[in-house]
């Protein structure tokens, strides 16, 4: 039987500082010396300071501060904690170790099968290996660098590969976005440190340990991925691309292997569903193998997209551009009259709009940005929230259905090339078509066909989109500047569709099937899906050891 996840006591030692705040303009030497007045301590009794959090106070524009989180090295700690009460922020350094220890395999086992090598697949099969359950990762689309050349041409060219492009392949759907690593998912166990530790040991940048809101970039994140790969491999565990899960075989109600699209077979009686949040076709499979499902709640809209220097301004005021604050993000939400909430999502600072679609006839965006985030626009998602009862149909796909919808005259407005319909705010405003665009250069490759937009979102949403701009003008300097451009159509924030599970982690209909990360409806974005793939993995090896 699985070791429960328990933190071990702290080991007492480190001092934790929290709320330190120092200019904007301070030197890593005033750092140090920050800590020293606050502790009370000449310089020789602190050994080590180490960054634990940082993050940026720029709610008054004129005196913009870094607030720190640290941990330190003192010679006579007990002294400093036995002040703690005179001295705001100070206690001992929590313990943040990823602690659960499951059981030796048992002999002979069947192998467990992971599917989909997206940050959950990833994750689920890299955990299984250094267990020693030697995973099999089958995933439907090709390596990291493969798939990008096939994505970099779709943009070029408007050639779409169904099964290797934006959403399909090694990284699932976040290696070309902003890479982001936030998260509001709550972790007593200590699986995002897990997660942000395994990442820098994969060539990550290590100041996604402490930044408030770490990223990577699409740039960095296709080498991190191959090196997960490699650690899956050198572990005992196998990964297999272009390889698609087509059935999974059941006897008496529990999987007993599942049939690959390369003809081949793989027995099993654990089976890991990581497919992400647009295998539309295995979502189809599941269905007809009764697999239990309901349909979800996520949301639709449009990419709207400003100059980078518009919103650094906005944010940052006096010292806008400035490298060592970098590139300005924003989130913003507006609460409509008819009860939907408009909100902007996977914000991408100095990034791009990019093509998304993984089904021929459709046009899908999201937003990508590379690690120095140094492109000329900023964009986001702008979207409203979608309930099943918008979806006009039954079922538990009928979100899918709703999806492929809005999808498919996107493409028909945008010219039926793969161009994506766009629109200058101020004309979505006033319900009228594009003619010409402002200053601002949409980024969105294959490029765009000025449009009404009304013409590719539900009523409801287009409403809500209209209500919500000037608000969000009020929040935001310049969100809602005339000439900011909307692209659409935004369709795949997440998954139209939940494959339930049990508090072990399995469906319910079939054991031994763990549905997890975004495809499931458990997880929204890297951080997330990647945690969701280490719960996979400890009932995988809990039910195998158990």
């Amino acid at each position: 039987m699985a070791d429960s996840i328990t933190p071990p006591p702290n080991p007492r030692g480190r001092i934790r500082i929290t709320g330190l705040t120092l200019p904007f303009e301070h030197s890593e030497p005033q750092l140090r010396q920050a800590v020293l007045r606050h502790l009370g301590i000449p310089d020789e009794e602190l050994l080590t300071v180490e960054i634990a959090k940082r993050s940026t106070d720029a709610r008054r524009k004129n005196a913009i501060v870094f607030v720190y989180t640290l941990d330190v090295v003192v010679a006579h700690p007990e002294v400093i904690i036995a002040r703690a009460g005179s001295i705001p922020g100070v206690a001992w350094t929590p313990e943040q170790h990823y602690t659960f220890h499951p059981g030796p395999p048992p002999e002979d086992f069947p192998r467990p099968v992971v599917v989909g090598a997206g940050p959950c697949g990833l994750f689920a099969a890299l955990t299984l290996a250094e267990w020693g359950f030697r995973p099999i990762l089958v995933e439907r689309g090709k390596p990291a660098r493969d798939r990008a050349y096939d994505v970099a041409a779709f943009w070029r060219t408007g050639t779409l590969n169904p099964e290797s492009n934006a959403l399909f392949g090694e990284g699932g759907a976040g290696t070309f976005s902003d890479g982001k690593l936030t998260t509001q998912i709550k972790d007593t166990h200590h699986r995002c440190r897990k997660v942000l530790e395994t990442l820098v040991a994969a060539d990550a940048p290590p100041e996604i340990l402490y930044a408030h809101k770490p990223h990577i970039g699409t740039d960095r994140l296709i080498h991190i991925v191959e090196n997960i790969r490699n650690a899956i491999r050198e572990k005992g565990g196998e990964v297999r691309f272009d390889c698609r899960m087509d059935k999974i075989e059941v006897i008496d109600g529990a999987v007993r292997a599942v049939h690959l699209s390369t003809g081949e077979s793989l027995r099993t009686d654990a089976v890991v569903l990581a497919i992400g949040h647009s295998a539309r076709d295995t979502f189809d499979m599941l269905f007809e193998c009764g697999v239990t499902m309901e349909a979800k709640s996520f949301s639709v809209g449009v990419r709207i997209e400003h100059p980078q220097t518009v919103i650094n301004r906005a944010q940052y005021g006096p010292v806008a551009g400035d490298p060592r604050i970098g590139a300005a993000e924003y989130k913003l939400v507006h609460h409509c009259k008819d009860g939907r909430s408009v909100y902007t999502f996977c914000m991408c600072p100095g990034g791009t709009v990019i093509a998304a679609a993984s089904e021929p006839g459709h046009v899908v965006t999201n937003g990508m940005s590379a690690y120095a985030r140094e492109a000329e626009n900023a964009n986001s998602a702008l979207l409203v929230g979608v309930n099943p009862p918008d979806y006009g149909g039954e079922g538990p796909l009928a979100g899918v259905a709703f999806q492929r919808r809005w999808e498919h005259l996107a493409f028909e407005l945008g010219g039926g090339d793969y161009r994506a319909p766009a629109q200058l705010a101020t004309d979505f405003l006033a319900g009228r078509a594009s003619t010409t665009l402002g200053a601002v250069r949409p980024s969105y490759t294959p490029g765009v066909t000025l449009a009404d937009l009304a013409g590719c979102l539900p009523g409801f949403a287009v409403s809500a989109l209209r209500e919500a701009l000037p608000v969000l003008g009020q929040k935001l300097r310049g969100f809602n500047q005339p000439d900011a451009v909307l692209t659409g159509v935004e369709t795949r924030s997440s998954s139209p569709v939940r494959i339930l599970r049990d508090e072990f982690g399995q469906n319910p209909s079939l054991r031994g099937l763990f549905p997890a990360g975004e495809g499931a409806g458990y997880a929204g974005g890297i951080m997330s899906a990647a945690v969701d793939g280490l719960r996979a993995a400890e009932a995988v090896a809990s039910r195998m050891t158990g």
